[in-house]
């Protein structure tokens, strides 16, 4: 097994070990606004989204995850048919091993294999170039590519990049240049506004900021290393909300179209992300857990179909018929949130007033 291999599946392992059933920093601690009469039944209510071009029956998708091994070959089919059979869109974790390693790449293709009409979006680094991002997308026949952005976890592990000139040039040939949407994604340490900017800047439509308090790659790779440990870095970075926030306060058509993702547990979670501004919101750490043992796919669907009717049957609750109108629901926002946009000169006093 090559070292890359051996890393995807130390970074499952590490993933599954630290898996919390607790929901995300923040995530919790909202509270929405309870009104008694919703005019609303549940049959009425839409839970589909956009994101571009792209059309999702469902709000939510599989996010990156995996890839690259034997063992994460059996993961990816798993997702695959979980996706499949539920309607939901999936993207892999990174093929890089894949563009080094011809024979890590049936561990992707096993999804498009497994799922040949569905959503598929393939994932590769900010280091590679237009070339690779093409490959990446023609190894899975994917519907669109993740560009993911991860500087503090190759800073903290053990044989991690040192060199990050070049990856917004790398993003913006990319974007321009690539046949399918480009989705930019965090790998757990969320967005600033300052952030999006430059990436609007730099032509990017679709983001996923992908905050703290889902699976913590600071903590995987300093669970790696032998010395010298990071330990300070494990709570680095914008929690999911404080990254919507964030995004939030830019102007809509100033901005990308974002999802959420970082520590989404359950039905509720979902919600408040989308009340929040989410166009879509993505689970990874969730949909391993779901997908652990070889014999939890019939549970696996059903906790996703479950998850379908709930955000329905919350959404009823609010009296919001689509996420247009979820959108307005009116929301608290924790004081650790508030605190932080008062620090940013960020407004967000609107969400209780809605």
């Amino acid at each position: 097994m090559t070292q890359q291999a051996n890393r995807k599946d130390q970074h499952v392992g590490l993933a599954n070990q630290q898996y919390q059933e607790a929901s995300g920093e923040d995530l919790a601690a909202i509270r929405l606004v309870h009104h008694a009469f919703p005019e609303l039944d549940v049959a009425d209510v839409a839970i589909s989204t956009r994101l571009g071009d792209l059309n999702f029956t469902s709000p939510f998708f599989i996010n990156a995850i995996t890839g690259g091994s034997p063992q994460t070959t059996k993961l990816n089919q798993r997702l695959a048919i979980l996706a499949r059979e539920t309607g939901l869109a999936m993207a892999t974790g990174s093929v890089s091993v894949a563009m080094k390693d011809p024979e890590a790449a049936a561990s992707f293709k096993v999804v498009r294999q497994e799922n040949p009409k569905g959503l598929v979006f393939a994932n590769l680094g900010a280091h590679h170039g237009l070339e690779n991002a093409r490959r990446a997308v023609d190894l899975l026949e994917a519907d669109a590519l993740q560009i993911h952005v991860n500087v503090p976890q190759e800073i903290v592990m053990p044989e991690g990049e040192r060199a990050f000139r070049g990856w917004l040039d790398n993003i913006e040939a990319i974007v321009a240049k690539l046949e399918v949407p480009v989705i930019v994604k965090e790998v757990g340490f969320g967005m600033s506004r300052e952030t999006l900017v430059e990436l609007y800047g730099r032509g990017v439509k679709l983001v996923d900021i992908s905050g703290r308090g889902g699976t913590n790659f600071a903590r995987i790779e300093n669970a790696r290393r032998k010395s010298a440990k990071y330990d300070f870095l494990e709570d680095w970075g914008l929690t999911t909300v404080e990254s919507l926030i964030e995004a939030m306060s830019l102007p809509k058509d100033q901005r990308p179209q974002v999802i959420a993702s970082g520590g989404v547990r359950h039905a509720l979670d979902v919600v408040k992300c989308l009340a929040l501004g989410a166009d879509l919101v993505g689970l990874s750490g969730q949909a391993l857990h779901w997908v652990r043992t070889p014999d939890s796919m019939e549970t696996a669907i059903l906790a996703v179909n479950t998850l379908q009717t709930q955000i329905a049957e919350i959404m009823t609750i609010l009296g919001a018929k689509d996420l247009e109108a979820l959108r307005q629901a009116t929301l608290i926002l924790p004081p650790s949130v508030r605190d932080w946009a008062q620090a940013r000169g960020i407004d967000v006093s609107e969400y209780g007033r809605r």
